[in-house]
């Protein structure tokens, strides 16, 4: 049997697969031009939300472990849960590769199909960006627009107010095991709880960096402090967080607390508001707004200042 052709990764071979793929979903008529131009075409009327995401191999995942869909997946997903904070709708987003030399076409069908499995879960149309090659490792970035639901506004991270209830979605820490590269953005959850909670959700955020550092964000764009009870947090702690306790020697809360790319809603909710259920969401409350000051309450019903530790990008 003679050797597979490869098909190298020119950039008009690229430009001309995507036309081939319509990567813009078929119910995206608020795309009036996608890929093929200078610029997209997109029918938007009121506010639209902005946001971009750079992920690097050797930063953000590991190409080498991965491999090219989960990571395409990861880089779009990542930009989506920047939607899910403010409870917005995704409309569309561009994708630009700075490609390692030699890459071959099908690498690069790989990473569009991987964001295309969780794209289109959400009615995001991917409508253009740029590719370039380098010497390097690959780097993708996302720049993603959306634009409010109907009927609710964005939910920003500077509306905490002392007394608030905090809760998060789903469960924390371990994220390396896996998590970090196959996680669900909480669009959906987020469009729930803001519809159902109304004027009473005052404040969210998702969680990218770490418990600890997101709610110290959360708490100095609110200008209030909040307690962390350790005792709430223990039933959110993560399966993948004890197993790598257990491999570490860091204790199953500090993974918790500090691990990063967790990509669950950090939530700061008027305490009557949060008592109501969501449907399909679920929520578990981890400690309360206070006027100043990020504690953890211990176990044991000690008081602590809680360090902002977590991923930080600029050392």
């Amino acid at each position: 049997m003679g050797a597979m052709a490869v098909t190298r990764c020119g950039e008009s071979r690229i430009l001309e697969w995507l036309a081939e793929q319509r990567l813009t979903p078929a119910s995206g008529a608020r795309v009036k031009l996608g890929i093929g131009d200078d610029m997209a075409i997109i029918d938007a009327a009121g506010d639209v939300l902005i946001t971009t995401d750079m992920l690097l191999d050797g930063v953000h995942f590991d190409l080498d472990t991965h491999g090219f869909y989960a990571v395409g997946r990861k880089a779009i997903a990542c930009s989506l849960s920047d939607c899910a904070a403010m409870a917005v709708k995704p409309l569309a987003a561009t994708v630009s590769f700075a490609l390692p030399d030699g890459t071959e076409l099908d690498d690069v069908q790989k990473v569009y199909h991987g964001m295309r499995s969780v794209a289109d879960t959400f009615d995001c149309a991917i409508v253009g960006g740029d590719t370039t090659s380098w010497g390097q490792r690959l780097a993708i970035d996302i720049a993603m627009l959306a634009v409010p639901f109907s009927g609710i506004q964005p939910v920003l991270r500077r509306g905490a107010l002392a007394g608030d209830a905090l809760l998060v979605t789903g469960t924390l820490g371990g994220s390396l095991l896996g998590k970090h590269v196959d996680f669900a953005p909480r669009v959906h959850e987020a469009k729930r709880i803001a519809a159902r909670w109304g004027t009473g959700l005052h404040a969210m955020m998702d969680l990218s960096d770490g418990l600890s550092l997101d709610l110290h964000r959360m708490c100095s764009a609110s200008n209030v402090g909040a307690v962390l009870d350790e005792s709430l947090i223990e039933m959110v702690i993560s399966g993948e967080a004890r197993t790598a306790a257990a491999e570490d020697q860091r204790s199953p809360l500090d993974h918790a607390l500090s691990d990063g790319e967790d990509f669950e809603l950090l939530i700061s909710a008027d305490e009557a508001v949060a008592k109501q259920s969501v449907s399909s969401v679920a929520l578990h409350r981890v400690g309360t707004i206070v006027e100043s000051g990020v504690l953890l309450r211990t176990a044991d019903g000690r008081t602590t200042p809680l360090e902002p530790k977590g991923y930080e990008h600029l050392r």
